[in-house]
């Protein structure tokens, strides 16, 4: 079986993985149910352990407090002298409460920085006027920023197992391992022919394991180079891929 070593930049870490799946999930962050949580966050370390990607230790690590919380919630205490310790006990929940709180605030506060930082970019000296800005441009088109790496590892999940239910009972296909570079020219070419957005699900006609992996780390790429527009209206909704130059050429009508 062949291995793909691939380092992401885009996961942050654990933190960042367990606030998005509080924003995904509509969960309170003041009263997290930690046997939801936890579910949902090992089923993404199962996620990114099929892509074989290089997990970062950290990850790991908060699955096993995690699942350490879990336990503790639901094993039943018949020791009445425990019952009444437990109610001076701290609520193991509260110090990764406090920990994410933190972490988003200290995110929202990069957040912003950034922008004042890509506004503070855009002021120059004063120059020979160029009215090019008050023309359709393709560098005044915005695209869509707020799809991340975790709303495609969903996407993923939801992808393998539609897999798994459509696969026929024997299967015996060889095919050609083809390079995650090869992909992304097939991807982009196939994009840029269909001339609109095509669903997450259509970018993965076959079903064995080395071409989804080989195709999702190709769209990650894709995503990081900008070479695409990835779109998604809602939460759980269906995920739509077009190419940048498409993207661009259609919004280019709307402005004209």
């Amino acid at each position: 079986m062949k291995h793909y070593e691939v380092k992401i930049d885009a996961f942050e870490g654990p933190l960042d993985l367990l606030l998005h799946l509080i924003q995904r999930y509509e969960i309170d962050i003041y009263d997290i149910p930690v046997s939801v949580i936890t579910d949902q966050y090992v089923s993404y370390i199962h996620t990114m352990k099929i892509l074989e990607l290089d997990i970062a230790s950290e990850y790991l690590v908060m699955a096993a407090e995690l699942l350490a919380m879990k336990s503790k919630s639901i094993l039943p205490n018949h020791d009445e002298q425990a019952d009444w310790d437990a109610v001076f006990e701290e609520d193991p929940r509260e110090e990764l409460m406090n920990r994410l709180i933190k972490y988003k605030q200290f995110k929202e506060v990069a957040v912003t920085l950034h922008e004042r930082e890509e506004e503070r970019a855009k002021v120059f000296t004063r120059t020979p006027v160029d009215l090019t800005e008050y023309y359709p441009s393709h560098d005044n088109i915005a695209l869509p920023t707020d799809i991340t790496i975790y709303d495609m590892l969903g996407a993923l999940q939801k992808l393998m197992k539609r897999k798994k239910i459509q696969e026929p009972l024997q299967t015996k296909i060889v095919r050609e391992e083809i390079s995650i570079e090869r992909r992304m020219d097939e991807i982009v070419r196939y994009l840029t022919q269909i001339k609109d957005r095509t669903s997450f699900m259509d970018l993965f006609p076959y079903g064995d394991k080395e071409s989804i992996v080989v195709t999702f780390l190709a769209l990650l790429e894709l995503m990081k180079t900008k070479k695409i527009v990835v779109e998604q209206v809602d939460n759980f909704d269906d995920i739509f891929i077009t190419s940048k130059d498409v993207y661009e050429e259609r919004q280019m009508e709307v402005l004209t």
